[in-house]
């Protein structure tokens, strides 16, 4: 049996979509990833494409 970890999985949500009415298609691009909830205590920014946004954005951590 394993040990419970630090490690935890987020998901990672576009923040333009939000905002930007003139997309290529509706909807938000989301995506998982893990993080060390020890080392990394904060929310996480990562810049990912976003298909519905047809380029690289700034994806934050949600709830």
């Amino acid at each position: 049996m394993a040990k419970p970890g630090a490690r935890i999985i987020i998901t990672l949500e576009c923040t333009e979509c939000r905002t930007n009415s003139d997309k290529r298609k509706p909807g938000v691009s989301r995506y998982t990833s893990t993080k060390n909830k020890r080392n990394t205590t904060g929310r996480m920014e990562l810049k990912k494409f976003c298909a519905y946004c047809n380029k690289h954005t700034t994806h934050k951590e949600t709830k």
